[in-house]
Formats: C-alpha cells, structure tokens, sequence
C-alpha cells in the first residue's frame, strides 16, 4: 500500500497591489516566511497561504478563504486593535452566531478576497 499522507494544502491568493497585501496580511496577524518571483508564503499556526502578485478583477472579487480558529473573540479582537479596516478601507464585520452552529465574522483585504474567520460552536 502507497503512503498518501497529504503534509499541506494551500491555496494562490490573488494581490492588486502587491507590496500593499503583503502589509495588510502582517498587520492582520500573518508572518511571511519567504518572498520572492512575486509569491509571498504567510503562515499563523498551521494555517498557510500564498499571497501571488496576480490580479484578474472577477477571480479576486469572488475569491474566498475560511480560516478555523479556537478563539473567534481573540482574533477578532486582534484584527480590531490592528486597525486595517480603517487603514485599508475594507469591510470588517462583527461576530455572528451562524444557523450552521459557528461563530464567525467576515474580513475583505484590499485586494476584496474575502476571508471568513470562523470558530465552531460545542
């Protein structure tokens, strides 16, 4: 039998500006590990992304990210105190209880790839 242990997925997020995502996602909470040939890695915990220096407007506006946390408070929170919906001028919303039973709120990033930070309910 063949070993087809998966180690990581990750998907290609599309930047309009890219010098100005890679601020946005460090400010927002991200490290970036490496950045080069227009592709930035950004991880936080074990969660990972590639920001790419690619911009189409109808795959950006309609691309999304879903970010499962422990602490839905503490990350919103953090993001709150950090400030980028008023720097960047992009919507952040407040946390929802979701009829799917999760906790969560939305965030767009300048570029308007929306991601949804969501904490599931015991």
């Amino acid at each position: 039998m063949s070993n087809l242990a998966t180690i990581e997925i990750k998907a290609f997020v599309p930047a309009v500006d890219f010098d100005r995502s890679k601020k946005f996602y460090q400010d927002v909470g991200f490290t970036m590990v490496s950045d080069e040939g227009g592709i930035a890695y950004f991880h936080h915990g074990n969660g990972s992304f590639l920001l790419q220096d690619f911009y189409e407007p109808v795959h950006a506006q309609n691309f999304m990210m879903h970010m499962l946390v422990e602490d839905i408070h503490d990350w919103h929170q953090q993001i709150a105190d950090a400030g980028v919906a008023e720097r960047y001028e992009v919507l952040f919303t407040k946390i929802e209880k979701q009829p799917w039973g999760m906790l969560d709120f939305v965030l767009k990033d300048p570029t308007g790839v929306l991601w949804r930070f969501g904490q599931n309910q015991k």
